[in-house]
């Protein structure tokens, strides 16, 4: 771990607990249709675990699947997905969750719980696809931690990704299971 990595990861532990939405210009409150209730917190377990490849009839099947390979620190952030502006759950490290929708246009957001790490960056991702009956799709979040020669840049996306690719990760990630926190 370097020193920065380290400092920063003492530093953030050191400050009171603030929720990152209160401090991130780019939260569930700048108006991302996929969000939901940027107060939600969730506790996450992953497990080796089975899924289903086809949708069940008159449904699409959709995959959300958290790639923290380029997040170069500790912790990992807890990363809520958000369908049509509720939370659907959460994942977090390399692992994934899938769920049904209806045929039509959805709204998808990928938004950490909290921050992580102190730094520059986006926090909140937000993308929006059409849903076909027995279609399954897989969307890609990125957490990604670098340092660059002057500052240390964060950033969250989330993006569509080839079936085989997607097919590839989720059988060598884990199954999240999320529970929202009351």
């Amino acid at each position: 771990m370097t020193r920065k990595v380290l400092l920063a990861f003492v530093f953030c532990f050191s400050l009171p607990l603030i929720p990152a939405n209160a401090q991130d210009v780019n939260t569930v409150a700048t108006g991302a249709p996929g969000c939901g209730n940027p107060e939600a917190n969730f506790s996450v377990d992953t497990v080796k675990g089975a899924h289903p490849s086809q949708p069940d009839a008159g449904k699409a099947l959709v995959y959300i699947i958290e790639n923290d390979s380029n997040f170069n620190s500790v912790p990992k952030p807890t990363t809520r997905d958000g369908l049509d502006g509720k939370w659907v759950g959460a994942t977090h490290g390399n692992s994934y969750l899938y769920f049904l929708v209806d045929p039509g246009v959805h709204h998808l957001c990928a938004s950490w719980q909290k921050a992580v790490l102190i730094g520059k960056g986006r926090r909140t991702a937000a993308a929006h696809f059409t849903a076909n009956a027995g279609g399954v799709y897989y969307f890609e979040v990125k957490n990604e931690f670098f340092e660059s020669s002057s500052s240390e840049v964060i950033d969250v996306t989330l993006a569509p990704i080839d079936s085989d690719e997607g097919q590839i990760l989720v059988s060598s990630f884990s199954l999240s299971n999320s529970s929202e926190k009351k």
